[in-house]
């Protein structure tokens, strides 16, 4: 019982003892062995390893891809004619020696995106002074941009190299720092305002002119509407009072006992009306005094 025990318990350290002395490298990260605190190799391929067993060596891993770099702050910076802007801008980089990096920067990605930062930082407040912000946002931020990373790789490529590569750096926003903003944005308020009141001042000054040729054009066509309604209207009275006159000529008696009962009839339109004069001698009632209405002579043959 005791042999097997011992069987297993040198097994169990056997196993540890290899599994402390193999290790896996990914495709995507480089393998860095430590002996007694120096680089004693690196491994750039993936795939299984040997070293010593710790305390005598040891491996950390570095990223092999490519990193992004993202801007952080957002202090202002002063282009050539003073002006305060804010640049938000990116850089895509990879680690490309791993001993120089570790030597010179550090033992993982932060420490080199902490150095990075602050180098691509100078280079473009270096680069702003010497531009205009109509140079910022034209086609020259390309050139900008360019001279940046000229700077960028000179600083990491000097006399102690980090061992890095800076594929590309990128601006994505230009634009004036919070307090400019505001004051932009209310000229350009105060602009819109006033071309809006400029443009409702004349659309109403047009629309008073068409509301008055409107209403010129309706009293003309109203004036003219009534003369001529007048006009026929008067030579409709004319017509009647013609044929009045050539029917009553031909018989007046008849002609008088018709507008005498036209007058009795306006006179007495309505029960309640009163009228006190003397039948026998007024003239207004002598149709009713009469027996009878002369019969009209017969016409001539």
């Amino acid at each position: 019982m005791n042999r097997l025990g011992l069987i297993f318990s040198t097994l169990l350290v056997a196993l540890a003892l290899a599994s402390s002395m193999l290790f896996v490298v990914d495709q995507r990260q480089f393998g860095v062995v430590y002996a007694l605190g120096q680089i004693k190799e690196v491994i750039t391929e993936p795939g299984l390893n040997f070293k010593l067993p710790p305390p005598f060596q040891n491996v950390s891993y570095i990223d092999k891809r490519l990193l992004t770099l993202d801007s952080t702050d957002a202090e202002p910076m002063l282009t050539a004619e003073k002006q305060r802007v804010v640049i938000d801008w990116y850089v895509r980089w990879r680690i490309s020696e791993p001993s120089e990096y570790i030597r010179n920067v550090g033992t993982n990605e932060a420490a080199g995106a902490s150095q990075l930062n602050r180098v691509v930082r100078n280079a473009f407040q270096e680069e702003v002074n010497k531009r205009t912000v109509k140079e910022l946002l034209s086609l020259k931020r390309e050139a900008l941009m360019a001279d940046v990373k000229t700077e960028v790789l000179a600083q990491v490529r000097g006399a102690k190299p980090w061992g890095v590569d800076v594929i590309d750096v990128r601006i994505t926003r230009v634009d004036y720092v919070d307090a400019i903003t505001e004051s932009v944005y209310r000229r350009m308020e105060a602009e819109r305002k006033r071309v809006a009141n400029e443009l409702r001042s004349t659309g109403g000054a047009e629309g008073e002119k068409i509301r008055a040729d409107a209403d010129r054009q309706r009293e003309v066509a109203v004036a003219n509407a009534y003369r001529d309604a007048q006009k026929i209207k008067g030579e409709g009275d004319a017509e009647a009072a013609r044929i009045y006159a050539e029917a009553f000529g031909r018989d007046p008696q008849f002609a008088q006992f018709y507008r005498s009962l036209d007058a009795y009839k306006a006179s007495f339109s309505k029960k309640s009306d009163v009228m006190v004069l003397d039948p026998s001698s007024s003239e207004f009632f002598k149709v009713f005094r009469g027996t009878a209405v002369p019969a009209p002579a017969p016409a001539k043959k």
